[in-house]
């Protein structure tokens, strides 16, 4: 005849086997929990190790090891979004157009590379950017120089000035008309940069020629043929200044080709009076209602990337004015 456990001796076996199991369970969550720690530690450690010199910060790209750089969606500061609402809050009609998805502001501040901080306000709304998105094109044609797709001829390169510089149509066509409007798309949607991300509230787009008709590919979420928003805007600029598109040394070009803006208008005009010893990186548009900008602007003092996206007749002005008080708030924080 089988013998069987008596019920008392069941229940403290059932009893040491959970308390075995909670105790292997809390030792595990203990064990990551400090994995994690000293994952964090390290890396406050490896930047505190790590210094940018006067020199390093001067130049762009910046020298920064990719192990020390956030994301930028994992920049967004509080203090710095408190800044960026009041000056919204200052204008009654930016305020109305921002809470009707009319404005769009994205702000990183880089005076410490190291601890850069994000704010913005609809910086995730898709929106119609004219000649903004041409941006897109650049990186996608030098991508393609890169990888051997595209030869840099002389043509190329004037072509790729023409387009950012003066933003000229008939050179940013034919830049399209080199790389391709798929490859354009394939670019803004790579790992490396998710420039556009499709989970994500979308981003940049480029579907259809610049001044002329054609074929035309709306993006995916919104089917807008020239899209860009906010944030993905910023976060171009944000990996361009850290020498993250492509390589170091193409972002170098990139630079060069964004440097020394042609045309004086929106934020250029503010920055040539305020600060006319910055660097100013930019790309504009404006087409009927639709006014946008974007700058990384980097001086002594002045560190910071600066986006806006408006579809307003006062667009022009909406972008003076804007930079001006975002400019005025960073160097009275920094005077603080």
């Amino acid at each position: 005849m089988q013998r069987t456990t008596s019920s008392p001796q069941r229940k403290r076996f059932f009893r040491l086997s959970v308390t075995t199991i909670f105790s292997l369970l809390v030792f595990i969550a203990l064990a990551l929990t400090a994995g994690r720690s000293i994952t964090a530690n390290n890396a406050r450690k490896a930047k505190a190790a790590f210094e940018l010199t006067d020199e390093s910060l001067n130049n762009l790209p910046l020298q920064v090891p990719d192990s020390l750089l956030c994301p930028l969606d994992e920049l967004t500061d509080a203090k710095l979004q408190k800044q960026l609402n009041k000056i919204l809050k200052s204008n009654p009609k930016w305020s109305a157009l921002a809470k009707a998805k009319k404005l769009s502001i994205g702000l990183v501040d880089m005076r410490d590379p190291l601890h850069a901080r994000f704010a913005g306000i609809n910086k995730k709304e898709m929106v119609y950017a004219a000649s903004l998105p041409k941006i897109a094109v650049l990186l996608t044609c030098i991508q393609a120089i890169d990888d051997g797709i595209l030869e840099e001829t002389p043509e190329v390169k004037k072509d790729m000035r023409l387009m950012i510089a003066k933003s000229n149509n008939a050179a940013t066509t034919r830049m399209i008309d080199r790389v391709g409007m798929d490859r354009i798309a394939e670019v803004m949607q790579d790992p490396r940069y998710h420039l556009y991300d499709r989970k994500n509230k979308g981003g940049l787009w480029v579907g259809k020629a610049y001044g002329r008709g054609g074929a035309r590919k709306g993006d995916p979420i919104k089917n807008i043929s020239h899209a860009a928003t906010a944030e993905q805007v910023c976060r171009f600029y944000y990996m361009l200044a850290n020498g993250q598109l492509v390589s170091p040394e193409r972002s170098r070009q990139i630079l060069d080709i964004m440097g020394e803006p042609e045309l004086h208008h929106k934020f250029v005009n503010v920055l040539d009076r305020i600060a006319p010893e910055a660097k100013v990186f930019r790309k504009s548009g404006s087409w009927k209602n639709w006014h946008a900008d974007s700058v990384l602007v980097w001086g002594t003092n002045r560190k910071y990337i600066l986006v806006g996206l408006a579809e307003t007749p006062e667009g022009e002005q909406l972008m003076r004015d804007l930079i001006k008080r975002v400019d005025r708030a960073l160097m009275a924080s920094r005077n603080a």
